[in-house]
Parts: structure tokens; C-alpha cells; sequence
């Protein structure tokens, strides 16, 4: 869209070519566009396509002249999205995205993203990143793999042979999705989790698992529902993982509500956040995490 705007009349043909689709799937993706806008879709609120002698004119909807303003909410997930984008293996340099993620930066304020930013390079970094493009090719070869993982809720490293589906990338982390034989079944696991990865030789037959857009946490009746209040620097947490509610307090914090079937990974994640995540329920949480300090302080002295 942004081409197409700035170069109005653009014919259709140099267009497909320029975005290496066929003219077919071009008008398609354009046909789309008059579906886009806000409620209550009046004329004015869509965007306009025009397509007149084998040339396009996109007409942006009205509320489109006016600067876009987001919640901090709203940035600091275009911000974690923006950043995975932005290191992912074989993706071009984007003048435009870094852009984009330097005045995205420079508005969240480090009151907000504390250490984020070297959070999110360490995750994208090093062994991951070759490890996405061997899963990555695994999927496309359907070839099962063998892998070493940790599990963060048990503490365990565990080897298994799984059949990887698919590779996305949701709420700050990558994920692989395919059936796992250790527990025969079908299991997602986190790719900066993977200690190792092995080829086996052996291929298999897709069943077809559900990629990028399905839910990353399933809630079970077991589950115990954890409230915490979130200073500013600390409001990343909410975007990081799955949460049933969020609540804006008149003191600048974040009071939100995670599921969680096991309360170890719970435990570790609030020993790092420290003064800025406040334990609101449930009961013996809080002991718990001194319990843990406690412990690390004699292991490493």
C-alpha cells in the first residue's frame, strides 16, 4: 500500500512484478482493501481502490489524515513484533522498520522497556537463530527431528524425536509446532528452549497441526490464577504471556491475571522482575519466590 499511494496510476503489471505476485493474486490482495477500515464502514471510513485502464489509485479513508496515535499497550506490541521481524534469519535490511522501531523506542521511554531491548536480542541471537533455519527446513522437508529441550515448568531436559509442522513467532518468542513420539502427541515448543537439534533421516507424513494464530497456553481446570501489579518497567510481562485480564491502576501500574498450571516458571520470572512486579494473589506465592532467592544466593554465594 504505501508504494502504490506514493506512486498513484502505477500500472498493474509493473506493480505484480514489483511485489513477485501474479496479476491475478495482486487484484486479489487489492480486492481486499475495500473491506479495510473502521466502524461504522460509511464512505468515508473505508479504504478506495481504483483500478482504471490497467492502473491503480489507492484513496487512504479519512481517519488516515490524521497522526496515528497508540496506547502504550498497543506500541509496546508493535515494538516486540516489530523487533522479531527485524532479526529474523534472511530477512533483508528494512531501513523503514528500523525506523519505525527507533521512534517506537524513543516514545515507549526506558521507563517502560527497562532491559527489554537486550532481552529481545538475546532471544533472537546466537544458537537460535540457527536452530530456526534448521527447524524451518525440517518442516518444509518433512523430516523428523531429534531434539533436546528444557522444560521451564519442570526443570527438566529431556530428548525427543518430534515431527515439526510449523515455525512461528508469537508473544516475544519463537515456536515450532509437531507431533512429539515421546508423549504421542501433538506439543509446541519454544524455540530458545531447544538445546540442540539433530536430523534423523526419516520423514513423515503432515497431520495438518495449527501454526501461528492458535492459542499458546490451553486452560485446564486445574489451573491457579495469578494477580500481579506491574510497574512501568515491568508492563512487558503482560504482552510476553497469555493473561485473562488487564487492569489500568490510577497509580501507572498494570494489575493483571495469568493462568498457570505450574507456579516454578512463575517463581524464576518474578525473582528477575524484583521491586517491579507486586504478588497480589495468590497466597504463599510470595513465599515461595523468597524461598527461591534464598536458595540462589547459596548456590552462586
Amino acid at each position: 500500500m504505501p508504494y502504490l499511494i506514493r506512486h498513484p496510476g502505477t500500472p498493474v503489471v509493473e506493480a505484480a512484478a514489483l511485489f513477485e505476485l501474479s496479476e491475478r493474486e495482486l487484484l486479489d490482495d487489492l480486492d481486499r482493501l475495500f473491506l479495510s477500515g473502521l466502524p461504522p464502514y460509511g464512505p468515508g471510513d473505508l479504504i478506495d481502490v481504483e483500478i482504471q485502464d490497467g492502473r491503480i489509485w489507492i484513496r487512504m479513508a479519512d481517519y488516515f489524515a490524521r497522526p496515528l496515535r497508540l496506547t502504550r499497550s498497543e506500541a509496546l506490541a508493535l515494538y516486540l513484533r516489530g523487533t522479531a521481524l527485524a532479526g529474523t534469519p534472511g530477512l533483508a535490511v528494512a531501513p523503514a522498520l528500523a525506523s519505525a522501531l527507533d521512534k517506537l523506542a524513543e516514545g515507549l521511554g526506558p521507563e517502560t522497556l527497562g532491559g527489554l531491548p537486550e532481552r529481545v536480542d538475546a532471544a533472537g541471537g546466537g544458537r537460535e537463530v540457527e536452530q530456526l533455519g534448521l527447524l524451518r527446513q525440517a518442516a518444509a522437508d518433512h523430516e523428523r527431528l531429534r531434539i533436546e529441550y528444557y522444560a521451564a515448568s519442570t526443570a527438566e531436559i529431556t530428548v525427543r524425536d518430534i515431527d515439526p509442522e510449523g515455525v512461528f513467532f508469537d508473544l516475544g518468542n519463537w515456536y515450532v509446532v509437531g507431533w512429539d513420539h515421546r508423549s504421542d502427541s501433538e506439543r509446541l515448543f519454544r524455540v530458545d528452549r531447544i538445546r540442540s537439534v539433530d536430523g534423523t533421516g526419516a520423514r513423515f507424513e503432515p497431520r495438518g497441526l495449527p501454526g501461528a494464530g492458535r492459542p499458546l497456553y490451553t486452560p485446564s481446570r486445574d489451573d491457579v490464577e495469578v494477580r500481579l501489579r506491574l510497574a512501568p518497567e515491568a508492563r512487558w510481562v503482560a504482552e510476553y504471556y497469555e493473561t485473562t485480564e488487564q487492569v489500568e491502576l490510577e497509580d501507572g501500574r498494570l494489575e493483571v491475571a495469568l493462568p498457570a498450571g505450574r507456579l516454578e516458571w512463575l517463581e524464576r520470572l518474578l525473582l528477575r522482575l524484583g521491586p517491579g512486579a507486586e504478588i497480589v494473589a495468590p497466597e504463599g506465592l510470595k513465599d515461595r519466590v523468597r524461598e527461591l532467592a534464598v536458595r540462589t544466593r547459596k548456590r552462586y554465594g
